[in-house]
Parts: C-alpha cells; structure tokens; sequence
C-alpha cells in the first residue's frame, strides 16, 4: 500500500511507516496532513486517482541539510565566486493514508 503525495512542489511515494525528508512546512502539534494525494495503491498493479484522499503524518525533527556550494567562474577574466546555500527541511514519519474510506495503517 502507497500513495503519491505532492508537497513543497515535489511529488513523494509513501508508505505507512516511511520516514521522509519534505521541504520545511508549519505543524501544530507535531501533526501534519497532506490532502494533495495524486494516486493511490491499494492492492498490488493497481494504482488509482482516489476522489476523497488524505494522508497523515507526525513530524520526526527539523533541521537544515548538507550545503550546497554554488561555484561561478568565468575565464581569463580574473572572476570566481563561492556561495553556499542551506535548504530547511522537515523530517516526517507516515501514520496513515485515508483513501474513499479505507484507512491503511503501518503494521508496527
């Protein structure tokens, strides 16, 4: 069981369970909700556009990855320059996809 989600302008594959690193988004109550679901896959080969979907999670941690250098340089030109950029980013584990009514749930 999996379902697409759309978060922070990038699309994910999760499952009740994974741990995923989304971009960085507000929780109350450590607590988040995607209503964004894309496609749904209930039972294996088939994968479906759900009418009424959504998708839980609880927030892990927070935090800011690894730097990214961005190096700029042009030639015989005397000319380099280094900026570094740090993206936040917030650590979330998947609860439960709600799909037409049926709940999934990881087996723990």
């Amino acid at each position: 069981m999996y379902a697409v989600i759309r978060t922070g302008g990038k699309q994910y594959r999760v499952a009740p369970g994974d741990v995923v690193k989304i971009e960085s988004v507000p929780s109350e109550n450590q607590t988040v909700e995607f209503s964004d679901v894309l496609a749904v896959s209930g039972e294996p080969g088939a994968v479906v556009k759900p009418s009424t979907a959504k998708v839980t999670a609880e927030v892990v941690s927070e935090g800011r990855g690894d730097k990214v250098l961005v190096f700029h340089f042009k030639r015989k030109k005397q000319y380099k320059k280094l900026q570094g950029h740090r993206q936040n980013f917030t650590e979330v584990r998947i609860k439960a996809i709600e799909a037409d009514g049926v709940t999934y749930t990881a087996a723990n």
